[in-house]
């Protein structure tokens, strides 16, 4: 019986220690990418990209780089080179080999896990270039340091492939002044499912970064251009106001000068400083549009920086409505929806030892909403105050939405209780089938009276029914609810349908 209990479901295998397996090194990286980054299809590709470039931003904001450069080769491999203080090239004591090599072989090592060394980075994963090196079948890294804390800058290479070096550091020559790393890669074919980098893909995130560093020259080339290499270039003084003005590119808005504040906060405990920097702009359309980083990355899934600015942003236009006594014929508060109608917005912070929800940092877990939720509410409030022409244009659009909320509301209230959509049967011009059965059923849409005399001549009476439509149909993807429920001819397909 006791080998029965070492029976696997398929017989015979045996599930005691020999089974467990110990990944060395980047074999893990190998084996599993999707768990580092995020995918081996297009996204993980470009995020290859992102990785090398967020080590080189996070240079800029430790003051040392001022210049990116990306570069797309012929062959699909990428070169990214900035300014910054090179990649420590002395002997890592612990590990026996140069620090550069500990950096693109270890997993969880870099300067990111010493506060001297960066006050802010992109995270604390510690997996970035040395992901990049484990899924590149050929990497070459350059380095322009001094030999030391000071003097004249020495060149120094090495390359790998699969992540495993080829050989050690080595010096090669004099470099005068010249500091920062150069780090060209090759995705590997035999793990990637993707390995055509696409140009415009890169180029907007590399936009975005240009914009939540103000100043920093970012530049992107195209070696694969015909009939000649395509270079672009971003670097904007503005900062992420200018990124508003993009985004609401071609927009009526409400306000032409972009809201824009930012502000410093010491966290307890010696913690460090929290960065907040805010940029909103309201059209006239009926989305919204509000975007969020943390130290430079994107948090898609958002996260409590933007928990806490949206809570201040519903709070403060709220209160300025109440003192404005904008609000006597609304029933009830605005609501958060209400509130971001038409809303353009860039949250961005820089945080002191983040922490991210995830391996590719979708959402940002530092608790941080308390310390937004109160910048917002102060630097808001102060600008409403001394821009009321402003404030009381916002308040008019979220009542707006309100308004357009409650009549939307009504509308599904009344179709569930009263039938407003049937209006005691089916449409009068709707030419029906015989058929009873949905599934077997088919709806004819024609634009006319006429087209639909037509068509119910030539038509198969036992499934085939027959709905003219007259006029210019709404176009329902700009449009509020109540007003799509309140056309005519919509109404009609909802009914027939």
């Amino acid at each position: 019986m006791g080998n029965d209990l070492n029976m696997g479901s398929n017989g015979g295998n045996v599930y005691d220690s020999t089974s467990i397996k110990v990944l060395e090194g980047l074999e893990a990286v190998r084996l599993r990418p999707a768990m580092y980054i995020g995918s081996t299809g297009e996204m993980g590709l470009h995020h290859l990209v992102y990785e090398v470039v967020d080590n080189s931003v996070d240079e800029a904001l430790a003051g040392y780089a001022t210049e990116v450069s990306v570069t797309i080769h012929d062959d699909n491999s990428v070169t990214v080179i900035d300014n910054g203080r090179g990649i420590p090239v002395d002997m890592h004591e612990e590990e026996g080999v140069s620090a550069a090599q500990v950096v693109m072989t270890k997993l969880h090592a870099g300067g990111k896990f010493d506060s001297k060394s960066y006050k802010v980075s992109g995270g604390l994963h510690g997996v970035g270039v040395s992901c990049v090196n484990a899924l590149s079948e050929r990497l070459e890294l350059e380095i322009w340091r001094p030999d030391g804390e000071t003097g004249p800058s020495y060149t120094w290479q090495q390359e790998y492939s699969c992540g495993i070096p080829k050989g050690p550091l080595t010096k090669i020559g004099k470099a005068g002044r010249k500091t920062g790393t150069r780090v060209t890669f090759k995705p590997d074919t035999t793990i990637m499912e993707m390995t055509v980098f696409n140009y415009d893909t890169l180029a907007t995130r590399l936009r975005q970064l240009a914009f939540l560093n103000k100043g920093l020259k970012i530049t992107l080339t195209d070696e694969r251009a015909e009939p000649e290499p395509k270079t672009t270039e971003f670097q904007y003084s503005g900062g992420i106001a200018e990124f508003i003005k993009l985004l609401n590119k071609g927009k009526q808005v409400l306000h032409e000068k972009p809201i824009h504040f930012e502000a410093d906060r010491e966290l307890p405990n010696a913690a460090g400083t929290l960065t907040m920097e805010v940029a909103l702009q309201y059209n006239d359309g009926y989305s919204e549009n509000v975007s969020s980083f943390a130290n430079n990355i994107n948090t898609v899934d958002g996260g409590t920086h933007l928990t806490g600015f949206k809570t201040a942003l519903t709070g403060t236009i709220n209160r300025f409505g109440q003192a404005q006594g904008l609000f006597k014929d609304v029933k009830e508060n605005l609501t958060g929806d209400d509130v971001r109608e038409g809303l353009t917005a860039v949250v961005s912070v820089k945080v002191p030892q983040p922490q991210f929800e995830g391996q590719t940092k979708g959402k940002l877990n530092s608790d941080i909403a308390g310390y937004m939720t109160q910048f917002v509410n102060e630097k808001l409030g102060e600008f409403f105050d001394k821009n009321s022409t402003v404030g009381r244009k916002i308040v008019g659009k979220a009542i707006d939405a309100a308004r357009a909320r409650e009549a939307a509301r009504h509308a599904r209230d009344l179709t569930r209780r009263k039938g407003a959509l049937e209006s005691g049967g089916m449409p009068h011009k709707l030419a029906d089938c015989q058929e009873k059965d949905p599934e077997r059923c088919e709806l004819f849409l024609v634009e006319g009276e006429s087209a639909g005399g037509t068509a119910k001549q030539g038509r198969d009476r036992r499934f085939q029914a027959i709905l003219p439509l007259k006029g210019k149909i709404l176009n329902v993807e700009k449009a509020r609810y109540d007003k799509m429920l309140g056309h005519e001819e919509i109404r009609a397909m909802i009914t027939a349908l």
